[in-house]
């Protein structure tokens, strides 16, 4: 009898596990949103659809994770960011961990390589050591992102010697007119940017100044949900993330856009 009494409590031991596995799955294919925005290569809109590095790296996880894809919506960084600080099952990316973001997300993982720079003009001369040097001149930044957030950090005012925008390309336009002295920038974001605009980066942009804290040697760009996404959903993609870096998957798509 004892045994027959273990068995039956080990098979409902598992088919409780099983559900709450399968609730889990459902909840996440079925309320899970995800934001990003335009930052090439890493996400950007080609014929309607998003793709780029960071992406396709989101449909390895959601593939491995074994749920269907749902729409991936691209807006405004500052939009998006505030979707995922304030709203329940929401994923976003590209997203640079950052100490002062570190307790408002529930955070995956690297996703993609970044290293962020001060950019000038180089027929600008423009020459600085540490950004204490840089506080005397107007640079561009994005409305919410790492660069404008991680520069506010240090003492640097919007609306003082900081420009913000709410799209990257705004930046490089300012800063190829003059109306700016330097450009806060992902460098492959930059790039992409300025040979989009018909200039040869290599020509036309001066690393003025590399910003360590925010770039691949502390991290990287990041996939994560908002605080009021389950537990459980999250540590699904962390494995997952996990598992496509383990077997190959995630080596080639960095190969195929890097």
């Amino acid at each position: 009898m004892s045994r027959i009494l273990f068995t039956r409590m080990h098979a409902r031991a598992w088919l409780l596990a099983a559900l709450a596995c399968l609730s889990v799955h459902a909840a996440a294919a079925d309320e899970l949103r995800i934001v990003t925005e335009e930052l090439p290569p890493y996400n950007m809109t080609q014929n309607g659809q998003v793709t780029g590095l960071s992406t396709e790296v989101v449909q390895a996880v959601l593939k491995e994770v074994g749920m269907q894809a749902p729409p991936i919506q691209s807006m405004p960084w500052a939009r998006a960011y505030d979707i995922a600080l304030n709203a329940e099952n929401v994923m976003i990316y590209s997203i640079t961990r950052t100490a002062q973001r570190e307790k408002l997300f529930k955070w995956v993982g690297v996703i993609a390589p970044t290293r962020m720079f001060l950019f000038s003009r180089a027929d600008a001369n423009l020459r600085i050591k540490s950004l204490d040097e840089a506080r005397k001149y107007q640079i561009a930044t994005v409305n919410e992102d790492a660069g404008e957030q991680y520069l506010v950090s240090k003492g640097f005012t919007i609306g003082k010697n900081l420009q913000s925008s709410n799209k990257y390309e705004f930046n490089y336009e300012k800063l190829r007119l003059g109306r700016v002295d330097m450009w806060v920038s992902n460098e492959l974001n930059a790039y992409y940017l300025v040979r989009q605009a018909g200039d040869d980066p290599n020509s036309v942009l001066s690393h003025a100044l590399l910003l360590p804290d925010i770039s691949s040697d502390g991290g990287g760009l990041d996939m994560a949900f908002s605080l009021k996404t389950p537990d459980a959903v999250v540590e699904r993609f962390r494995k997952a993330l996990e598992t496509i870096k383990k077997n190959g998957t995630y080596d080639s798509l960095q190969k195929k856009w890097l």
